[in-house]
């Protein structure tokens, strides 16, 4: 009998698993201070949030195009996360649900989670560390080594190394990044909408539905990769 083919359910990191808008957010601040710079609003930081740190520094900038200081700024920020991730009182939390989805998911025979995320290698190997999860993912593709979502470098690699075909394969995110990713592969997408971007971008980038919480998320991807919706 032919296995069953592999479901991959990938899902982006920040803004998705974990709420660090408020690190990533005062992180940014403190890059723009050493440059002598006002700091821009937590609006236009959480709206480059999963785009790679330097092209996400360079939207930020006044003079983006000042190649120098976007390099400069951007060792700035990973230095301040990582101290501000070192102190008592940082807070990265995950959001409500999910991890108990993780585990329902990790749990399926059928099912391959992984990871496409802006945040580099060793950012997201601390996260998943603190919370436990590193056992759960199958496929963790960074910005260390792939182009800037919203390239489908990331989704391509995962499949690629899983063994899965774009048609058993979905991307959660919440930001529009994260989608136009997924659909430049070939794969389906569902959005999040307790991230960075609002619902209605996520379904005008092509995400075939928007949850509002876990347990909607659930539902959708019974749906759409193993129910009716599935062939």
């Amino acid at each position: 009998m032919r296995p069953a083919p592999v479901k991959l359910i990938i899902f982006d990191c920040d803004g998705t698993l974990v709420d660090s808008q408020h690190g990533i957010v005062a992180a940014m601040a403190d890059a723009f201070g050493a440059e002598g710079l006002a700091p821009p609003t937590r609006d236009r930081v959480v709206g480059v949030v999963g785009l790679s740190l330097e092209i996400a520094v360079q939207r930020l900038v006044p003079d983006g195009g000042d190649l120098a200081r976007v390099a400069r700024m951007t060792e700035a920020y990973k230095a301040a996360f990582a101290a501000r991730r070192r102190r008592a009182d940082h807070s990265e939390p995950l959001y409500d649900g999910v991890r108990a989805t993780l585990e329902r998911l990790a749990a399926r025979d059928d099912v391959r989670l992984g990871i496409a995320t802006g945040n580099s290698r060793r950012g997201v190997a601390a996260v998943l560390e603190r919370e436990g999860l590193a056992r759960f993912f199958a496929t963790v593709q960074t910005a260390d080594t792939h182009p800037s979502k919203p390239h489908p470098s990331m989704v391509v690699a995962a499949m690629d190394e899983t063994g899965a075909l774009p048609a058993d394969t979905v991307m959660i995110g919440d930001t529009t990044y994260d989608i136009e990713m997924a659909c430049g592969a070939g794969a389906g997408a569902i959005g999040v909408s307790w991230g960075y971007h609002p619902a209605d971008a996520l379904r005008a980038a092509g995400a075939r539905h928007v949850s509002a919480d876990c347990a909607e998320l659930e539902r959708a991807l019974e749906a759409m990769m193993f129910g009716e919706l599935a062939s």
